[in-house]
């Protein structure tokens, strides 16, 4: 890979470092998925694995390196001569490679887990870069904790790692122990001392122990380094590793600061954070930098006005920017009449139609009791005369599920609307999946679900389980709810809940077209 110093290359771990934070291996058809995904995303070097380590992580890297085309595949080796040939076997197939050799250089890691001298692992440095460039042109090389070698001894490191012929030399904060500022003076130390430095891009690898990972990272990049080891989400070792989507967007937002970009497609951040997430089971907190779910959600009622207002009072970077189509105004209490009544016009509401102070009062009401108010919460408190307004439409009279690890989930369902009983079947991904689609089958509706949570009520073997779901439609964003000691039935149920107040918003709305 020919150096370019004037952008940061981004070297995405979450096949290999991320994937050791999960409680089980990812199967290759699950690796290949994600890096097909880092490749839209624009990654320069995906991690794709460790392949002496299984059976099962060399043949994911090896189909990696054959199926994925863009960016360069790497494996991970210790400084051992078997890993670092069955590493450059695994490559084989890759158009672009490298061999990411590695060896522990802090006083910790040479006596209190390798029992060797400094001499012992600088000879180990020579022969595995040596032989790992004999193997393969693009060689990475490691010192790991190097936060915590020593300064003379990182110094005589990487000076021999590069003459050996490795073209990037990671300095890695294994156990998240720096700081930016002593981050920054390490990196300005190498770059002063290490005569050869300019043969090889100096690249950083940050974990988040003290919840410095992205600062330690951007210093660093502010210091001369050009690559940066991250993950999507964070995922990582203990409490992970620099967020691939934090740096990204810090870089692309603070140009002003950073004048080296990255060629990452910032739009596609998004849907590749919600794979990782999906695949791994590895939620993302709400508050979560950049790609968590209120990153771009608002309710205090002077931030919402200033978004009506103008957009970057309150944002720094548009939601589109990251691949979402907009941010979100949740309507709670602390939401200003200004918010509401625009959400009112948006639903279809002329001005002539709202009697404000009283409305408002309502909502207030109405957002002190459920938290969040929704759309459909709106337009029934607009609409609503009497009790005949929320009777649901549809009624689930039936529901057959049939699934197990060798059998396609099939469920059948069974709605009542109106007197008249309307049959349907659907496969899915998985019984919840399949419930859902038949009952999509029987009312023709449209429903997205963005959210959807399990808890349980009562304790036991046949506890009562709650299902909570956010669901968007043309009509709008809705919320359900079911309840049962059955998974799957809590599931159809709470997606009936939202199939029911689209059926009411639909009703609704033909009140407001006719009006209008």
């Amino acid at each position: 890979m020919k150096n370019d110093n004037n952008r940061v290359y981004i070297f995405d771990t979450t096949l290999r470092d991320g994937e050791q934070a999960l409680p089980a291996s990812l199967a290759a058809d699950q690796k290949n998925r994600i890096a097909r995904q880092l490749a839209r995303l624009g990654v320069d070097i995906i991690e794709a694995g460790f392949p002496v380590s299984s059976p099962g992580d060399f043949e994911a890297v090896q189909r990696i390196a054959r199926e994925v085309k863009g960016p360069v595949i790497c494996g991970l080796a210790r400084a051992i001569d078997n890993d670092i040939i069955s590493c450059a076997k695994a490559l084989k197939p890759a158009a672009r490679k490298r061999i990411h050799t590695f060896v522990g250089t802090s006083p910790m890691h040479r006596q209190g887990i390798m029992h060797k001298s400094k001499e012992d692992v600088l000879a180990m440095i020579k022969q595995s870069v040596k032989l790992a460039r004999r193997l393969c042109d693009d060689v990475e090389f490691s010192p790991m904790d190097a936060g915590r070698t020593e300064d003379d001894y990182l110094c005589a490191v990487v000076e021999l790692a590069i003459a050996q012929g490795a073209r990037t030399v990671n300095i890695p904060d294994t156990v998240g122990y720096t700081t930016p500022e002593l981050f920054a003076l390490q990196i300005d130390m190498l770059f002063n001392r290490v005569p050869n430095i300019d043969k090889a891009i100096i690249s950083v690898h940050c974990h988040n122990d003290l919840g410095m990972a992205t600062a330690n990272s951007l210093t660093a990049v502010s210091h001369g380094a050009r690559q940066i080891e991250c993950a999507v989400n964070g995922l990582g070792e203990r409490a992970g590793n620099t967020a691939l989507e934090e740096v990204v967007m810090a870089i692309a937002v603070r140009g002003d600061i950073f004048k080296t970009p990255t060629r990452i497609n910032t739009q596609e951040i998004m849907r590749t954070s919600k794979l990782v997430r999906d695949i791994c089971n590895m939620p993302v907190q709400p508050n979560k930098a950049v790609v968590g779910g209120n990153a771009f959600a608002h309710s205090s009622g002077i931030h919402q006005d200033g978004m009506l207002k103008v957009k970057n009072t309150f944002e720094i970077m548009t939601p589109q920017s990251i691949g979402l189509k907009d941010s979100r105004m949740n309507l709670t209490s602390r939401s200003g009449s200004h918010m509401v009544l625009s959400r009112l016009k948006q639903l279809g509401y002329a001005d002539a139609e709202i009697d404000k102070q009283a409305f408002y009062q309502r909502f207030i009401e109405l957002a002190d009791k459920k938290g969040t108010v929704y759309d459909d919460d709106l337009v029934a408190l607009m609409e609503s005369k009497s009790s005949e307004d929320f009777k649901d439409s549809y009624t689930l009279e039936y529901l057959n599920v049939s699934s197990g690890r060798k059998t396609i989930p099939t469920a059948t369902v069974r709605l009542g609307l109106q007197g008249k009983i309307f049959q349907e079947a659907a496969c899915g991904d998985g019984a919840v999946d399949a419930a859902t689609k038949a009952i999509d089958r029987v009312t023709g509706f449209k429903i997205t679900v963005e959210d959807f949570k399990l808890s349980a009520l009562t304790e036991g073997r046949e506890a009562q389980g709650r299902v909570t779901m956010i669901a968007r439609a043309a009509e709008g964003v809705f919320t359900g709810i079911g309840t049962s000691t059955d998974i799957v039935e809590a599931s159809a149920l709470a997606y009936m809940d939202v199939v029911n107040k689209i059926a009411r918003m639909k009703k609704f709305k033909k009140k407001i077209v006719i009006r209008n």
